[in-house]
């Protein structure tokens, strides 16, 4: 495989392009409009233009970005993560038109890509499962019936969902039909599948993914877990490798469920399996990622594997190159998303143009990020600018070096969640490890957070105070001897 092309857009792009021209592989980037400009288009070794700003006429048209490949000798596609990264179809057109799809099979990708499905697949896998239904329902009665035999609280999900999109808490029977009639609709609105089923809602979850690769030889292996609970809108915000939480035995067994999870859809390439997490260190089965997920950094940190060239060795039918008995955990990994988004007003999203955009810089620093000073961030795609990662020998350590490195991150002309990934760092619950996906509801206020400022300027005001205070009391002498320069000077 001697030239590939990235089906995506910003940071993500600029990552796979750096891996792939370390290989010795060059690149084709595609782009819209708006991205005309962008440092990925720059990167690559050709570049083509594939339609206006809205991903639906660009980055979501896939003949026009096979076209693309075809046009350039591209003889393979890498979809990065979002967009038509877990599309099925996609995956197949792209094989169908003899490139090679430098992820999973389309039928892996399909049958992940449903939550129930997955369950189906993984059934007979002795795979943990929360207590609930595993086919789609709409007959409200019936789901009365189900939560009454599981037990409230209960959790309606969309069974093609994702992102927190089609999904609701249920706390009583009154409420169940309302809020299943707008779990339906915004699935039907957000997949075009208004699929939903029912699960018993674990009430103080964390958010526990296994990140695995397999070959097409029948080698698969996981690297590990990734903590991923600080969320907001149950979307990740945080994520640290490994979890402050596991014990060696559950990272075992939730390791080797996660690759009886891949078996189970016969996969190939890198992937994630999620977990939930009880407060008794229970596990159960979330649903599996078929694609590179945001967050492998941190996995590529404490094992020293590039996730990259491993999914384009795998594509280009190489084995791993090395076991399960192989890979050790090194270090402590951690990663804040830096979104453009005000943390202050419920996380909306903040978009303008980056008058001052100033990278962080020193060892155990890793910044992955598509855009330069001067740029616009546009509207038309998810607001997340970079992703800042730290590393170091412990827990501690890489959490000091990203309060550092968010202190010497300068972005100004919007507003950013780096003030929120302080915070997190900073904070009592997040120090000691005793958290779960319920950080931010707990945790988190413009209330909180600017009276969190409020005791640190009185706390420096006194300081200061006391210094002042201090110098006061101190007596200063004269100096009545004449100086040498006075004495000498003739």
């Amino acid at each position: 495989m001697r030239k590939i092309l990235v089906a995506n857009r910003g940071e993500i792009a600029l990552r796979i392009m750096r891996t792939a021209r370390k290989m010795g592989i060059q690149t084709v980037a595609v782009y819209s409009d708006v991205d005309r400009h962008a440092p990925h288009v720059k990167f690559a070794d050709e570049a083509v233009h594939i339609g206006p700003a809205p991903s639906s006429e660009s980055y979501l048209v896939m003949d026009k970005i096979i076209q693309a490949a075809k046009d350039t000798g591209a003889e393979g596609i890498h979809p990065g993560y979002g967009f038509l990264s877990e599309n099925g179809e996609f995956a197949q057109k792209v094989t169908r038109s003899d490139i090679t799809f430098i992820g999973p099979r389309p039928h892996a990708i399909e049958v992940m890509g449903n939550k129930l499905a997955a369950k189906e697949a993984v059934k007979a896998y002795d795979i943990p499962m929360v207590p609930g239904v595993d086919k789609a329902i709409s007959d409200v009665t019936l789901a009365q019936k189900i939560a009454d035999e599981i037990g409230y609280p209960i959790l309606i999900k969309a069974a093609a969902g994702g992102g927190g999109k089609g999904m609701r808490i249920v706390d009583q029977s009154a409420s169940l039909k309302e809020q299943m009639e707008r779990a339906i609709s915004e699935a039907q609105s957000a997949f075009g599948d208004g699929s939903v089923f029912i699960e018993k809602y674990v009430g103080s979850p964390r958010h526990i993914e296994i990140q695995v690769l397999a070959d097409t030889h029948g080698n698969v292996v996981y690297l590990f877990e990734r903590e991923c609970s600080v969320q907001r809108r149950h979307q990740k915000v945080v994520e640290e490798a490994p979890s402050a939480v596991l014990t060696p035995e559950i990272r075992k067994n939730m390791g080797e469920a996660a690759v009886r999870v891949a078996e189970a859809c016969d996969y190939v390439g890198a992937g994630t399996v999620e977990f939930l997490l009880d407060e008794n260190k229970n596990f159960y089965f979330l649903e599996m990622n078929t694609r590179l997920q945001v967050e492998h950094p941190v996995s590529e940190l404490i094992t020293g594997i590039d996730l990259v060239e491993q999914q384009i060795k795998v594509a280009r039918g190489e084995k791993l190159s090395f076991t399960q008995e192989d890979l050790k955990i090194q270090g402590h990994a951690l990663e804040i998303r830096v979104y453009a988004e005000d943390p202050m007003e419920d996380f909306l999203p903040s978009i303008g143009t980056l008058s001052t955009y100033k990278r962080p810089e020193g060892e155990g620093i890793r910044l992955d990020d598509g855009f330069e000073e001067g740029m616009e961030v546009p509207i038309y795609y998810d607001p997340m600018i970079a992703k800042l990662i730290t590393y170091g020998a412990s827990r501690d350590e890489a959490i000091q070096k990203m309060i550092s490195a968010i202190d010497n991150y300068h972005i100004e002309g919007i507003e950013t969640t780096l003030s929120f990934g302080k915070y997190v760092c900073q904070h009592p619950a997040f120090i000691s490890g005793d958290f779960d996906t319920h950080f931010v509801k707990k945790y988190w206020s413009k209330e909180i957070y600017d009276e969190g400022l409020k005791a640190e300027k009185q706390i420096a005001a006194r300081i200061a105070l006391h210094h002042y205070l201090e110098s006061q009391k101190k007596v200063v002498v004269a100096n009545t001897l004449e100086s040498n320069w006075k004495t000498n000077r003739s």
